[in-house]
């Protein structure tokens, strides 16, 4: 999606009516609780690469970085989801971020204890 066509999208504050604040204010908890858990995978991802000297370690680091970034950005997409359906009173839409973060994360445990065990 080209940047000046995402730049002109409808404010999500004019879409259907104004909610309880209180629901908004949980769905903003939310995507911050998953913000603090993207940078955590990304510091994390940073440490192994600086402060570890096992086989493998660039690799994993990488996919930690990458993994907090599409955690960030997926989260983003999740919030606006939620508050579009907060405001229309529609279902909440489904998501699998739990899930990919739950893959990445056993992913990152397999490799870092496979390098363990190895190295």
């Amino acid at each position: 999606m080209p940047i000046a066509t995402w730049w002109r999208r409808e404010r999500l504050h004019t879409t259907g009516a104004e909610p309880d604040y209180r629901f908004t204010l949980a769905n903003e908890r939310t995507l911050l609780a998953h913000l603090c858990t993207a940078l955590a995978l990304m510091a994390a991802g940073g440490a192994v690469v600086e402060l570890t000297t096992l086989p493998g370690r660039t690799g994993l680091g990488v996919l930690l970085i990458a993994a907090g970034g599409l955690h960030s950005a997926l989260s983003h997409r999740r919030w606006r989801g939620a508050e579009h359906a907060i405001r229309t009173n529609a279902p909440l839409p489904g998501t699998r971020l739990p899930w990919t973060a739950a893959c990445v994360l056993a992913a990152a445990a397999l490799a870092l204890t496979t390098a363990l065990v190895s190295g």
